[in-house]
């Protein structure tokens, strides 16, 4: 009940910006560059993705596509603000215009898609729900958790996802909804439930800020398809472009060994004619965008390439250890894949 009202919620929003004509589509770019800095929206607090430090500057490779957005349109990284958003606020912010970008481990689905007013403007993490567990439970697969006490974030696609598993497998559940993840969190590591269910990198998150993570263990089941990722207002595509392929050119830097320790050089000096475009130093690839010449070498000099960006925020020297996976570039075992520069 708590998601089909969130749902509602947004929906009408969509309806009354529709006919209201407040937060306009085509005019996201003119706005933020008069305002003179990109508002992001992200998460309320999820390691890897998007957390505060202990100076409040937020972390995460979240985050990071919002810099590598402001680096594009800026030439400064640093032009963004951050709005921390729960589930449930996270879409009525991006409809009514209080952010500019949305980029806060949101699943891309065809209702988000097609019936919300927004447009999501690529993939940042292929990921997928699963379940934590607390090993005296004794439970090895998501199967044997008939009877269990779950715990799910609301306004998510987390709560249908489970309902479809357990039923398809004959299996019964009790579910104990809450606003924030970090709720969910707390009530498996006081007892109130059996399991935690989120996005597997969501739950790596969450047990890394309990007291003791060894004590827990993420399930092998992957139960659904969570393709996370920027998500722009539909309607306004000059925004939706930038964004879009901000997150292709990190990607297509990380293919060709751009990386930000290099760049500056292979603008400079590249023989290679797919980098001499990727950078600027051949075509005006970045007018088209209504963007610098060097717009990818701002992108990748100030916030990295894609492989620069997950190893920083999730990879194996972080609390988190998430293998690339699926994250991978699609000439190295994943599906992470971009078109070109040309």
């Amino acid at each position: 009940m708590k998601m089909l009202k969130s749902t509602l919620a947004v929906v009408t929003a969509a309806t009354v910006l529709a006919t209201s004509g407040f937060a306009q589509a085509g005019a996201t770019l003119d706005a933020v560059q008069k305002k003179g800095f990109v508002q992001c929206g992200v998460s309320d607090g999820l390691p890897g993705f998007s957390v505060p430090d202990a100076t409040g500057k937020i972390l995460g490779i979240d985050a990071d596509v919002c810099r590598a957005v402001a680096a594009a349109v800026f030439g400064d990284a640093t032009k963004v603000k951050f709005s921390q958003l729960n589930a449930k606020e996270r879409f009525t912010a991006l409809q009514s215009g209080e952010i500019d970008v949305l980029s806060r481990n949101t699943t891309w689905t065809s209702s988000r898609d097609a019936g919300m007013g927004l447009m999501f403007a690529g993939v940042t993490y292929y990921d997928g729900i699963g379940f934590l567990v607390n090993n005296k439970l004794g439970v090895k697969s998501a199967k044997e958790l008939d009877g269990a006490t779950i715990c799910i974030q609301a306004g998510t696609t987390t709560e249908l996802n489970v309902s479809d598993y357990f039923r398809g497998n004959g299996l019964k559940y009790t579910p104990i909804t809450f606003d924030t993840s970090d709720e969910s969190a707390k009530s498996l590591e006081s007892g109130r439930c059996d399991v935690l269910t989120s996005d597997k990198s969501q739950l790596y998150a969450q047990r890394s800020k309990l007291a003791t993570p060894t004590d827990y263990v993420v399930l092998p089941e992957t139960i659904s398809k969570e393709p996370l990722g920027p998500v722009v207002r539909k309607g306004d595509e000059e925004w939706f472009s930038i964004v879009k392929w901000t997150l292709f050119a990190m990607l297509n830097a990380e293919e060709a060994g751009i990386t930000s320790k290099n760049v500056e050089a292979e603008a400079k000096s590249t023989k290679n004619p797919d980098v001499a475009r990727l950078l600027g130093a051949d075509g005006e690839y970045g007018k088209d965008l209504k963007l610098p010449k060097d717009w990818v070498v701002q992108i990748v000099k100030q916030v990295g390439n894609y492989g620069e960006v997950f190893e920083k925020n999730l990879g194996k020297s972080t609390p988190l250890a998430i293998d690339r996976g699926l994250n991978a570039l699609w000439n190295n075992g994943g599906i992470q894949y971009a078109p070109p520069v040309r």
